[in-house]
């Protein structure tokens, strides 16, 4: 309880605002699937490419937020970031056309872009070293917290059948920037990145490129969120359209509240355990868990059933994204944390094709043929395994290689 108390301001208005802002989300974005394809009438091809836009943007900008935190200070980010997302919320409330679904989540991925990697730097920022695994994975815990009552109410608004849920999620983030803002104003940060972080964009590319280790997990864990991405575009279609499954969109809703809750009851015993152990190999396994359960949904129509595959899938995704900061808050250079957290934007590459690859799919075989779309995804995923373990290896690599004699080189 004192570690918790000794946290900074900022740390428990992130992570509380957190609880609200992906409750808001949640009860709105998970169902716009369901939404586009069947009040819309929109082909789960051209749904597929409106999900994925928001990750391509992300991709795109991503790297340049994180950078622009560095250079130009989290407040500022942050206030562009989040007050933009409002009017995103607003703009999907009021979208009719489907094209406007379209550039309202493509401006939905950018304000996400601009606003995750700042925050986390930010969080880094006013966290000591020791205490930063906890704040991480509180603001881990405070997703799916969100995550727990969103769909549920999500199902209670009818956000399968209305836009109207998105001003709940605008009026949310409003009030959350709200109090960002006048904490900016209250309490003094030492905007360390901002200050020291001198160097150009194309520099700041650069170093990250070079950094072998960096690009190979990167590499690992876009491949794992392809995967992961399935959860939430995907599965919803499949799930609205198979014969098999009666009242598909309500399984569905229930599937997000058991994986939030998953993720509460194992967070912190299975970090409790993976800590002991290289985090990159708690990536790999969560690749491989992933992949498991995912080529479990073509063989399962029971609900006990796939109910044990999203617990699967869910202790895989908790290995996979509760690690993950903290290992690019290890190997990062202090002031360039923003930069590297916004690098790691590029896994939004996993995010596209998982939608795209996803609806051909279902296209292609239809709700009716789940083996061969769900076999051809879980051979994907697990792709990323050899990755990974090529991270673990170079860290080995690293703890045995005899360090320099430094004296020995100064005196010569």
């Amino acid at each position: 309880m004192s570690v918790l108390r000794s946290l900074h301001p900022f740390s428990w208005t992130i992570i509380i605002g957190t609880v609200f802002g992906r409750m808001a989300t949640s009860m709105s974005i998970p169902f716009l699937a369901i939404y586009l394809t069947q009040e819309k009438g929109a082909s789960a091809g051209f749904t597929g490419l409106i999900i994925a836009i928001s990750s391509l943007v992300g991709i795109l900008s991503s790297f340049y937020g994180g950078y622009f935190s560095d250079r130009f200070g989290r407040k500022k980010i942050i206030a562009i970031s989040i007050f933009g997302w409002c009017g995103v919320f607003v703009g999907f409330a009021l979208a009719d056309a489907i094209w406007v679904f379209f550039v309202m989540n493509a401006l939905n991925g950018l304000c996400r872009s601009l606003f995750e990697p700042t925050s986390k730097a930010l969080l880094s920022d006013v966290t000591d070293q020791k205490n930063r695994l906890l704040v991480f994975n509180l603001r881990y815990t405070a997703i799916n917290i969100g995550v727990v009552f969103g769909p549920l109410l999500g199902l209670y608004f009818g956000s399968a059948s209305s836009t109207a849920p998105f001003l709940i999620a605008a009026f949310v983030y409003f009030v959350y920037g709200l109090v960002l803002i006048f904490q900016f104003l209250r309490v003094k940060v030492e905007e360390i990145a901002a200050a020291a972080n001198r160097i150009s964009v194309r520099e700041a590319f650069h170093v990250t490129r070079k950094d072998t280790l960096f690009m190979f997990l990167l590499i690992g864990v876009t491949i794992s969120v392809f995967g992961y991405s399935h959860f939430s575009a995907t599965l919803p279609q499949f799930f609205a359209a198979t014969p098999t499954i009666e009242d598909g969109a309500k399984v569905f809703s229930m599937m997000l509240t058991l994986n939030a809750l998953t993720v509460l009851v194992v967070q912190y015993p299975i970090v409790a355990v993976a800590k002991r152990y290289s985090l990159v190999l708690s990536l790999m396994l969560g690749n491989i868990l992933i992949a498991i359960s995912l080529l479990s949904m073509a063989f399962l129509h029971n609900i006990i059933w796939i109910a044990a595959a999203v617990i699967l899938f869910t202790i895989g995704e908790v290995l996979l994204f509760s690690m993950s900061d903290m290992f690019i808050d290890e190997i990062a250079n202090p002031d360039m944390k923003g930069t590297y957290f916004g690098a790691m934007g590029f896994t939004g590459f996993g995010s596209v094709a998982g939608p795209l690859i996803g609806g051909m799919l279902l296209d292609r075989f239809g709700a009716v043929h789940p083996i061969p779309i769900f076999t051809i995804i879980s051979l994907l995923v697990i792709i990323g395994a050899p990755f990974l373990f090529q991270v673990w290896v170079m860290l080995k690599g690293k703890e045995q290689k005899p360090k320099p004699l430094l004296k020995k080189e100064h005196v010569k």
